[in-house]
């Protein structure tokens, strides 16, 4: 095995090489719509100097620092993770601190989508599908707990309900649109059954979300506001518990029952530049236990630099002039999933629409049955009183996101107008949440977020 678990010795051996790309045939089977939009955003490794190196530790090293770090057309966004760290141990302004640690989640989410697919090369397609399902979404995770440690429920809220916005209509509205614009004399087509498994997993998630909300209207007065914030709270645990059973299910029906769903398939005919995208991920270019310390080392990057985003969101709410649910549901998502964003965004261009769908609907279902209420559940651990009722106007606009994307991709086909209304939505969603804040500051005569409270976020409830 070592022959073929460090990429300078499978430049050295065209028999080891062989070997590990007909293995990567089989592999591809497995392969996810998630981790082929990462794949794009990946550049082919030049190792020729690193196989001239004489020490063979200093060799993997070098060789995996290459693959791992340079491995990415994002590296340059690299220098802001210790640049957010200088900024944080000199205090040279803690919204700077929040913009930087912002722009250096983006590179490290994609790494460890590219790490978690060299790990699947050794584990099999199966668990590497597993570890995706858990890593795929780390950042909002990590940032979820994080803000849930600093009893900061609001932000977890937001944070978790701008991610499934920002897949349903930026991500998948601007994959359709520059898909169309740049295949507009061809007629666009993707299969419908991976969208209609996660939009009924949508809309149950929804169901879980309404049913709390509505409880505060079904009583019509009679119940005191402590026992309605109670009944939400219960009814909200139990959900919680019933999307995660329904996550696990949908799990077993994605990776082994109904695997052919989700496969992302690849075309013959395919252009130079993508077969270079492609052959970088067709062989293993780091070994497992390499793999698996730069997954840990990373995801301890995250989780650092998420830990100075959630401790600096407010100061940045206040020195930028924005509100903490803008900054929450538009900044925070938006710069978080870049990588994965660009590659559906890619892959639209060169008409391969399933693979943008993946992602889209695919994140989104993920942080809907997964990231939510495992949120819900860490705060019940930790003794936070978090529920699923995001209030109203928040939930109006998870139910017609959900409903415009399914109507928008009912029939199976595609072109630019349907991503361009996506898009537009988007964009009305977004400036409903930057004006939203405006009433509340000239009332209280300060920033939403140099308010401790989680209501001053937003005006959750907080139970």
């Amino acid at each position: 095995m070592g022959s073929i678990t460090e990429p300078w010795a499978i430049a050295e051996s065209e028999n080891a090489n062989a070997t590990a790309k007909g293995s990567s045939r089989e592999l591809r089977h497995g392969r996810t719509a998630h981790n082929m939009s990462s794949s794009s955003l990946r550049k082919k490794s030049d190792l020729r100097l690193i196989q001239k190196v004489p020490c063979k530790t200093v060799k993997n090293i070098l060789s995996n620092l290459q693959e791992v770090i340079l491995g990415t057309k994002l590296a340059l966004l690299f220098l802001a993770i210790p640049l957010a760290i200088i900024a944080n141990s000199y205090h040279l302004g803690r919204p700077l601190i929040f913009g930087l640690s912002l722009i250096g989640l983006a590179p490290l989410a994609e790494r460890v989508s590219f790490l978690t697919e060299q790990l699947a090369f050794f584990t099999g397609p199966t668990v590497g599908g597993l570890l995706n399902a858990t890593c795929g979404n780390a950042t909002e995770l990590i940032i979820a707990i994080l803000a849930l440690a600093s009893n900061k429920v609001a932000v977890v809220k937001y944070s978790l309900l701008g991610s499934i916005l920002s897949n349903l209509l930026l991500v998948l509205g601007s994959s359709l649109f520059c898909g169309g614009i740049a295949n507009i004399r061809r007629q666009q087509w993707f299969d419908r059954k991976q969208a209609d498994v996660n939009f009924f997993l949508l809309l149950m998630g929804l169901l879980c979300h309404l049913l709390p909300l509505f409880l505060k209207y079904a009583t019509n007065g009679e119940a005191s506001t402590s026992l309605i914030n109670k009944m939400s709270l219960t009814l909200s645990r139990a959900s919680s518990i019933v999307m995660l059973v329904a996550y696990i299910a949908y799990l077993v029906f994605q990776l082994w029952t109904h695997r052919q769903f989700f496969e992302a398939t690849e075309e013959e005919e395919e252009d130079d530049a993508y077969n270079d995208d492609v052959t970088v991920e067709e062989t293993p270019v780091i070994g497992f236990w390499s793999g698996f310390a730069w997954l840990v080392g990373m995801t301890l990057f995250i989780a650092l630099l998420s830990d100075f985003v959630v401790a600096t969101i407010e100061d940045a709410s206040e020195s930028w002039g924005l509100s903490v649910s803008f900054i929450s549901i538009i900044l925070l998502p938006i710069v978080g999933n870049a990588a994965e964003h660009a590659g559906a965004i890619i892959f639209a261009f060169k008409n391969k629409l399933d693979i943008s769908l993946g992602v889209a609907l695919g994140s989104a279902t993920q942080i809907s049955l997964f990231v939510v209420p495992l949120s819900v559940i860490v705060a019940w651990i930790l003794g936070i009183k978090m529920d699923l009722n995001f209030n109203i106007l928040e939930t109006g606009s998870l139910a017609l996101a959900i409903i415009i994307t399914a109507f928008t991709l009912q029939d199976g086909t595609s072109h630019y107008m349907k991503g361009l209304v996506l898009m537009l939505c988007y964009v009305i969603i977004a400036a409903c949440f930057f004006v939203n804040q405006i009433p509340q500051k000239q009332q209280n005569g300060m920033g939403v977020g140099s308010q401790p409270n989680n209501n001053a976020a937003g005006g959750f409830i907080s139970a």
